[in-house]
């Protein structure tokens, strides 16, 4: 026997209502899902539009060049020119030095008073500003030690057995010593140190000297500050210069020296025209015999 299935209307509205509420809202979703689809299809376009806009460059067409004729291009040419001279003219000039005037006046100076020069009588002086006149003198180094001994028995002339060649074998021993022990690597005698020695010898030997013992501890006093002070090296023995009895008045005789002669020594340095007279002075101590055995 079949069955029989009854339904009341009130479950047949309901399912109705269902059906159609599904089928409404499957057509709500195949709508949503074109409007979705339309939506990307139409921004993809938009943004590959605007790719292509970009990637396009639009070079505008250049404008065609007119040459000008020559007489337009010397004229505009000329115009730079004045304008550039006139942009020169406007900057400012660095100021030209103005030489300031000298005064030729032999026995006046120039002061300033009140912003004016004026003249001063100038005052007589013994200083020259002029350069003495210059004095070529020529003398071997043998000629100077004949000239240096010939004045050392000029002045101890109570030493009657002194001669000249005596006085300049104590100075060329000394030499020698200190070359031959290594004190020094040249010669000390020269013509400038020879007059050296003779500056100190002149105001250091005196005539009152009777002794010839006492002569050379004097002479040897001097070149020992002449090597000193003139010298190659930085230092020399004492030994060569000085004996073992006079020790006391090396020293003393050496500080006199030094107190008197320190102003004369830098000066025979410093001063050309000073060297020229002492060396002249020392030349003219020459014996007159001797000099007429050489002419």
């Amino acid at each position: 026997m079949g069955t029989v299935l009854s339904i009341s209307p009130a479950t047949k509205k309901a399912s109705i209502m269902d059906a159609e509420a599904a089928v409404e809202g499957h057509k709500t979703d195949k709508s949503l899902k074109r409007h979705s689809m339309f939506v990307s299809l139409s921004w993809k376009k938009l943004v590959a539009n605007s790719a292509k806009k970009g990637a396009k460059k639009v070079t505008p067409n250049p404008l065609p060049t007119r040459e000008l004729p020559s007489s337009q291009v010397a004229q505009r040419n000329n115009e730079n020119i004045r304008k550039t001279h006139q942009t020169e003219e406007k900057k400012p000039k660095a100021p030209i030095p103005v030489p300031v005037p000298t005064v030729p006046t032999q026995n006046s100076d120039v002061t300033v008073q009140n912003g004016r020069l004026a003249s001063v009588q100038k005052q007589p002086s013994s200083y020259s500003l002029v350069s003495p006149r210059r004095i070529i003198i020529q003398a071997s180094t043998g000629e100077l030690l004949r000239c240096l001994g010939d004045f050392v028995c000029r002045r101890c002339y109570k030493l009657k057995e002194l001669n000249s060649g005596e006085v300049i074998l104590w100075f060329r021993n000394i030499d020698r010593i200190l070359l031959i022990q290594g004190w020094q690597d040249i010669g000390f005698i020269t013509p400038a140190n020879v007059v050296f020695v003779y500056l100190l010898c002149q105001d250091t030997i005196t005539d009152s000297i009777d002794s010839s013992v006492e002569l050379q501890g004097t002479f040897q006093t001097c070149l020992y500050l002449a090597y000193s002070y003139m010298g190659n090296e930085i230092s020399y023995p004492l030994k060569p210069f000085m004996n073992e009895t006079n020790k006391d008045v090396f020293w003393e005789t050496s500080l006199r020296i030094i107190n008197r002669m320190s102003a004369k020594m830098l000066q025979l340095n410093a001063d050309p025209h000073f060297f020229t007279e002492v060396f002249q002075d020392l030349k003219n101590h020459r014996d007159s015999s001797e000099a007429t055995l050489d002419r």
